[in-house]
């Protein structure tokens, strides 16, 4: 006698692969948010910018340089359901390695950030 898999099972499979499915290029599936300023064979440039209390849909990145062109005050939720706030000032530049995430800013005013995306090159 096979064993039928119970709804559960099966909701839980569909909510596990949904996390990493639906991660994607942040232009493409946030228009509204990531605008692509430049792009060749090494890096894509794009301009991120929220306004106060606008969130974004799960979607990745490649390696990347993150450099603020404003103030921000931000929580970013993880592909695994963890979350990081982080707050800074215009002019911080950071490393910020591939990752699937979920921005949100949750300050009281817009920021704006430029994301230089690396491209891998094999040899």
């Amino acid at each position: 006698m096979r064993k039928v898999p119970s709804i559960f099972a099966v909701l839980y499979v569909a909510i596990f692969l949904s996390g990493t499915c639906l991660a994607q290029d942040a232009a493409k599936v946030d228009p509204k948010h990531y605008k692509v300023e430049f792009e060749n064979s090494k890096v894509r440039i794009l301009r991120v910018t929220y306004a106060p209390g606008e969130k974004s849909v799960m979607h990745e990145h490649p390696d990347a340089v993150a450099v603020f062109l404003s103030d921000f005050n931000g929580k970013f939720t993880f592909a695994d359901g963890k979350t990081q706030e982080m707050a800074g000032k215009a002019g911080q530049t950071l490393w910020t390695p591939a990752a699937k995430h979920l921005p949100e800013n949750i300050g009281d005013k817009p920021y704006e950030l430029i994301v230089v995306e690396l491209k891998s090159h094999k040899k």
